[in-house]
């Protein structure tokens, strides 16, 4: 089974979508999850960190966003629904070479105008239960599910809130940010009653290590134990910023993520998939010294085994990969990295999006195990 965790804070700007991209990537190509990216921010700035723009209109025109599902599930006289959630997942996305488990349920702008009918409607409960059923099905096919909520606590925001496992906000380390999520804290508090996600960790990002007092802000966060502030924090470096333009060419993960941000995104990866185990927290120490040794060791894309295609094309449906043997030390190389994906029927052919070749998946099995 695996995890769902939603990443918002109720103040903006403070860089949740690069965060998502990012960690949904490193998770990918150095852990070899199987990754499911869920847009649910009307802005879809992940959908287009993620995919071209022109991949992501097509996906409109066929009716295959986020909102298209919702508005067949929740309001169905409003829409036809597929058949199920699955056929609106796209596969392929993502720019980094070596990250082939990536996959996206991507947004439509017009989310906002479909929470005013909920409301107006007042059909809050079937919304929650088709995020509910969502991502009870979506926990049992990919390891780890992350979405993208939009600032703000609106409808669907807080179906999401009360439905996936954890909520990891991100926060720059200043007053706005820090007031922001203060405010979603004091929601979670006083409207726990119908359930609410835990907290896994804050984590501070866009930190500008020459500011005093962003220093004092991030010493404020971590010393509340109910935050949880993950060790490793995301400076702020004009190359990250560039990472969340699609490069339709293509590009290897280090090229990407380079550079101190990039180790850290690295070890925000690892200390994630630490707490989802079960680890023990880290013990916070003055003068935050940073992520623990082990935490900042080099670390290397997991390539895929000589002569096989990318786990997340060889079959075209999300499953988890097998080990990867030791020996197996180099990237794929871009030459071989998109074989041409065997399909069992032609009834299980993905359609198409775009020269790009993304695609949106067939229903996938079950994982294994």
């Amino acid at each position: 089974m695996g995890h769902s965790i939603a990443v918002m804070n109720t103040k903006g700007g403070v860089g949740k979508s690069t965060v998502v991209m990012a960690l949904a990537e490193t998770l990918s190509a150095f852990h070899r999850k199987n990754v499911l990216v869920i847009d649910s921010d009307s802005q879809t700035s992940i959908s287009t960190m993620l995919m071209a723009t022109e991949n992501w209109e097509e996906a409109e025109r066929q009716g295959r966003t986020l909102v298209d599902y919702l508005v067949g599930t929740v309001l169905p006289e409003h829409g036809t629904v597929k058949a199920t959630w699955h056929e609106y997942v796209i596969s392929g996305v993502s720019d980094v070479e070596e990250a082939r488990t990536v996959n996206l349920i991507s947004c439509h702008m017009e989310l906002t105008l479909f929470e005013r009918m909920v409301s107006a409607e007042r059909r809050e409960r079937e919304l929650r239960a088709a995020v509910r059923g969502l991502l009870s099905e979506a926990k049992r096919l990919y390891d780890i599910v992350l979405v993208d909520c939009p600032p703000g606590l609106s409808v669907l925001t807080e179906a999401w809130l009360r439905e996936v496992d954890y909520l990891m906000p991100p926060l720059k380390p200043d007053y706005l940010a820090v007031r922001g999520f203060g405010v979603l804290k004091r929601f979670r508090q006083t409207q726990a009653e119908q359930g609410f996600a835990d907290i896994i960790g804050v984590v501070i990002n866009l930190k500008d290590g020459r500011i005093a007092s962003e220093e004092q802000w991030h010493r404020r966060l971590a010393e509340d134990p109910e935050n949880r502030v993950f060790q490793a924090s995301i400076p702020r470096r004009a190359y990250i910023q560039r990472a969340a333009d699609f490069d339709p060419e293509t590009r290897t993960y280090m090229a990407k993520y380079p550079g101190d941000a990039g180790q850290a995104m690295r070890s925000l990866a690892q200390e994630l998939l630490d707490r989802l185990a079960g680890a023990p927290l880290l013990r916070r120490q003055a003068g935050l010294a940073g992520a623990t040794q082990a935490a900042r060791a080099p670390l290397k894309p997991v390539p895929s085994a000589a002569g096989a295609p990318p786990p997340a094309q060889a079959a075209a449906v999300p499953r988890r990969p097998a080990p990867v043997p030791p020996a197996a030390a180099t990237p794929t190389s871009s030459s071989a990295r998109r074989p041409a994906p065997a399909h069992p029927s032609e009834a299980e052919r993905p359609i198409e999006l775009g020269a790009a070749g993304l695609s949106i998946v067939p229903k996938p099995q079950p994982k294994q195990g």
